[in-house]
């Protein structure tokens, strides 16, 4: 997946924090998902067209409105956000369905225990992801400056 870019709209800066609000047209975020090869995950957001962002600023960029800047997210971050959101579900799902085997409790049990064990991984997810240290590791920053849109 190419990094997408965006249109800088405004600029925010509060207690010597700089934060841009971006613009970016998202379907041309992946070109993996222009061309219906993607991983789905624009179709399970339920939006098209352009997106509103707010990115924080570094220290050694200079920004103005109308800079066409890229955005992106560590690749180590994306495999970490993935298996929060996939794997802990997962993992669940499946020690719910074993120990249901293990103590005997038939199919039944095992479906039971199965979707026991997802929505257990699932709030998991969820209260790790909504941690403000957490957000901000997985929130997309703008890693450089491409040129002015002038």
């Amino acid at each position: 997946m190419n990094n997408p870019q965006g249109t800088v709209v405004s600029i925010i800066r509060e207690s010597g924090i700089a934060r841009a609000i971006v613009v970016v047209d998202a379907e041309a975020a992946c070109a993996r998902c222009a061309s219906g090869r993607g991983c789905g995950a624009g179709i399970l957001s339920g939006r098209a067209g352009k997106r509103r962002l707010e990115l924080a600023v570094g220290p050694d960029l200079e920004l103005a409105e109308g800079d066409v800047v890229a955005i992106e997210l560590a690749p180590g971050n994306v495999w970490r956000a993935a298996l929060i959101v996939y794997g802990l579900p997962l993992a669940g799902a499946i020690i719910g369905a074993a120990l249901a085997y293990a103590n005997a409790l038939g199919d039944g049990g095992a479906a039971a225990m199965a979707i026991s064990g997802l929505a257990g991984g699932v709030l998991i997810s969820r209260f790790w992801l909504g941690d403000d240290s957490c957000h901000a590791r997985f929130t997309p920053s703008i890693s450089r400056r491409i040129a002015p849109d002038r």
